[in-house]
């Protein structure tokens, strides 16, 4: 076998891969519309926050529904006006996953065996999606560290080991909050950096510690800096 060498440099840019994650009611959902050209692969029922703004979705009820969702976007040509494709929420999709799988096997226990085999593989597959953004939002949940002890927040997914793993399978892992403004007015924000109580962070390097909710101003910042 013959080797082939490259420099890091030389890496093509294949879109923004971006995880984020926050409590209920945050905005997860309404981010979406932040993004260039979206179009949302949809779990969960919640788009009412995006009633004024028209973006195209498509419903996911069943992992037949995701795989075929996943071939729209690689080859058809309808998908090729669409730019970044969001999946809300990857913890509402890992339960379609989760109740597919406890119907198949008699012991429950097996069942999250699987599902950490398939939403590995969905997650990859989504991830390294070729010439476009993905936008993956998570709800949030605490969780111990092992060798700590420490309480932190990070995204939530069915199961004991799936939530804790899903931040290695990105560059790019944000928080979702609300902050309070000295005259009292709450504004939303993204973190981008850990601390002692949130996960995320930033591969890119092109980011500040506290960003602007908007993924297209974000995705222009990895890309071009």
């Amino acid at each position: 076998m013959s080797l082939r060498f490259s420099t890091t440099d030389r890496a093509a840019f294949n879109g923004c891969k971006v995880l984020t994650y926050g409590p209920a009611g945050v905005g997860k959902t309404v981010l979406c519309a932040t993004a260039p050209a979206p179009v949302i692969l949809s779990a969960e029922a919640g788009l009412l926050s995006l009633r004024r703004v028209s973006i195209p979705v498509l419903e996911i009820h069943s992992l037949e529904d995701l795989s075929e969702a996943y071939g729209w976007c690689l080859y058809s040509r309808e998908a090729q006006q669409f730019q970044t494709v969001c999946l809300d929420s990857i913890t509402e999709i890992g339960e379609v996953v989760l109740a597919k799988a406890k119907h198949g096997v008699k012991d429950p226990r097996q069942a999250y065996g699987e599902l950490l085999d398939r939403m590995s593989q969905l997650v990859r597959s989504f991830r390294d999606m070729p010439s476009k953004h993905v936008y993956f939002s998570a709800k949030e949940e605490s969780f111990k560290e092992d060798v700590t002890g420490v309480v932190k927040y990070g995204p939530s997914m069915p199961g004991s080991k799936l939530g804790p793993l899903l931040p290695y399978f990105f560059d790019e892992v944000f928080r979702l909050g609300i902050g309070k403004a000295q005259d009292g007015s709450s504004y939303r924000f993204l973190q981008t950096q850990p601390d002692f109580q949130y996960v995320a962070k930033d591969r890119s390097g092109s980011l500040a510690a506290v960003e602007q909710p908007d993924l297209g101003s974000i995705f222009n910042k990895i890309q071009t800096q």
